[in-house]
């Protein structure tokens, strides 16, 4: 519960001495938070437990501090009555006393520094949660190919680095991040850039190792580099971070957190990428010294080989080895032999099919194809008339011989056809009876009659 100006007029319950407490307490809390104070030690305690405590005074007034265990490193100066010391703590209140007091974090004697203390504070702070570990920190790449560099463009320090590095690894590709390196807002940037050269490795390649790197000066100067917000970036990085930060007496929080610490910007440089002179005279010596080592070997191989032959397994051995070298002469002769004869029927075969190729041209078999083509066309083409006459023709002697020999000539010559009723021709007097009706057909006409006698067969003439 928070106690607010209107707080009594706004309410009517009846709070418990608890609940009053706690409401103070979270007031407290919230307004002032962490502060530093100053003034003089009494009524030092040291209680079993390890928690010490005492009243922290001044001219006008006093409060309560309390330091609980491990809070302080254990090398801490030791804490008597009467000291001036300055405190870093939280405000708050002992809820079982009713009395506010402060929890100390940071405790120096005046005028040691608040930039030190302050310092020394987010050291223990991130050394507790492990961020100096050495058994994380990774090893840098004995042969990196792209560097990117976190400084300011305009400084001294990268120049250096640059004139190293082309001296050094001419090969090697740097990837400058410009940043501020001092000044409200620069820790912010130098953080944002090895999260950016991180998270976006793709855009230029993949990056072997990030420098963060700033010429010397005061703490003052430094101080972007004790930042918490780089700390934390650093620690999170998946690229290795070499920190290259002042001069060798210099010490930053990023120092200690980096996977390696350079004393100066120049000396990371020339530890990051190795001399490609030296390079060179060192495989010239390794090359040099192979050398050496396979000519003892064979003088060494020699001399035992001279050795074994003077004996008679030796002496079999090098029989063996002249009959399998004859033996493999004989094999490679007739291998050549074979691979002329193949040679010359591959080449015969290539020939002939070159020949048989040129008789196919596919010039000369369209041309050949386009004229029967043509031919075709001229015999279809005159083919259609001849057919037609011809078919005239055998029609018109059909016609002719019909005419000759068809019924209707047969009726012209006074023949006649007679059909029953039902118009089937008769041809015997068998097919019909007395009173049948039948019609009987003549070369102009058709008429009708009925059978009125018995119908008996013709006698033939003997």
């Amino acid at each position: 519960m928070e106690l607010t100006p209107d707080f009594f007029q706004t309410t009517s319950k009846i709070l418990t001495v608890a609940e009053l407490t706690r409401a103070i307490r979270g007031t407290l809390e919230t307004k002032f938070g962490a502060v530093w104070v100053q003034g003089e030690i009494s009524n030092y305690k040291l209680h079993p437990s390890g928690h010490q405590y005492f009243t922290l005074k001044d001219q006008r007034a006093a409060i309560a501090c309390v330091i609980f265990r491990n809070t302080l490193p254990t090398d801490a100066q030791p804490i008597s009555d009467g000291a001036q010391v300055q405190v870093y703590g939280n405000v708050s209140v002992f809820e079982a006393r009713g009395q506010y007091q402060l929890s100390v974090q940071i405790l120096q004697t005046r005028g040691a520094g608040l930039l030190q203390a302050k310092f020394e504070a987010l050291k223990r702070k991130l050394e507790v949660e492990g961020l100096f570990d050495p058994a994380r920190k990774r090893p840098l790449p004995k042969f990196p190919k792209r560097i990117a560099i976190v400084t300011s463009p305009s400084g001294a320090a990268i120049r250096d680095m640059l004139n190293i590095l082309r001296r050094r690894a001419p090969n090697v590709a740097v990837i400058i991040s410009p940043v501020r390196v001092q000044g409200i807002g620069a820790a912010a940037e130098i953080a944002t850039a090895i999260n950016e050269l991180t998270a976006q490795e793709g855009a230029w390649g993949p990056i072997d190792v990030i420098v963060i790197a700033r010429g010397g000066g005061s703490i003052e100067d430094l101080w972007e580099f004790n930042e918490e917000i780089v700390a934390r970036a650093i620690f999170t990085s998946a690229i290795p971070v070499v920190s290259a930060v002042g001069h060798e007496i210099d010490f930053t929080i990023a120092d200690f957190v980096a996977d390696l610490r350079a004393p100066t910007p120049s000396a990371a440089a020339e530890l990051i990428v190795s001399d490609s002179a030296d390079l060179s005279r060192r495989v010239n010596e390794l090359a040099n010294c192979l050398q050496k080592c396979l000519r003892n070997f064979l003088l060494q191989s020699q001399t035992r080989l001279r050795f074994l032959s003077e004996r008679t397994l030796a002496r079999e051995l090098m029989q063996r080895m002249r009959d399998a070298q004859q033996k493999l002469d004989l094999i490679a002769e007739l291998l050549r032999r074979r691979l002329k004869l193949c040679v010359v029927d591959a080449r015969a075969a290539l020939s002939s099919q070159a020949q048989s190729l040129k008789s196919h041209d596919p010039k000369r078999e369209l041309v050949v194809r386009r004229n029967n083509m043509i031919d075709l066309r001229r015999r279809f083409t005159g083919q259609a008339p001849r057919l037609l006459q011809n078919a005239q023709q055998r029609f018109h002697r059909a016609e002719s011989i019909l005419r000759v020999l068809g019924p209707e000539a047969t009726l012209r010559r006074g023949y006649s056809i007679t059909t029953d009723a039902g118009g089937k021709v008769i041809q015997t007097i068998a097919a019909v009876r007395r009173g049948s009706p039948i019609k009987t057909r003549v070369a102009d006409g058709t008429f009708g009659s009925e059978v009125t006698a018995d119908t008996a067969p013709a006698i033939a003439d003997s």
